[in-house]
């Protein structure tokens, strides 16, 4: 169940990390952070590296844009966790203070995939960088 639940969120999220070929510290201590906290700390240390192995593992064995068509598939019909996702991805991006080609291509591949239209997208990450750089958030 926390497999199917949280496997398609952890692993748009290592794709995401991955695009650019370097997997920063700092984004793996948000990856870390986004599911305990989607969890409720049911989700610990040992699950989460459970969970981005298999992530690595897929994306070794089947490639990144087969896995990333496949996570868009198994997120796609729920718009509330396809918006999660898109979040989570766009937070891996701005981790490491640096968003590569590879990691901007990424996120328009996520958004368009998930029917997340071009305005909603730039509010979504507005957000996120706002809540990244510690500034406070308008209310919804």
């Amino acid at each position: 169940m926390l497999e199917a639940e949280y496997g398609p969120l952890c692993e748009a999220m290592y794709l995401m990390m991955s695009a650019d070929g370097d997997i920063a510290r700092e984004e793996l201590e948000v990856l870390g952070g986004a599911l305990r906290n989607l969890s409720g700390s049911v989700l610990d240390g040992d699950m989460i590296e459970r969970l981005l192995e298999r992530a690595k593992t897929n994306a070794e064995k089947q490639g990144r844009e087969s896995r990333l068509a496949q996570v868009i598939a198994d997120l796609s019909s729920d718009k509330a966790r396809a918006e999660v996702a898109f979040v989570l991805a766009a937070a891996i991006a701005f981790a490491d203070d640096t968003i590569a080609d590879e990691e901007n291509d990424t996120l328009d591949t996520i958004a368009e995939g998930l029917g997340i239209d071009e305005n909603r997208a730039d509010e979504l990450l507005d957000a996120v960088e706002k809540d990244m750089s510690g500034a406070p958030s308008p209310s919804p």
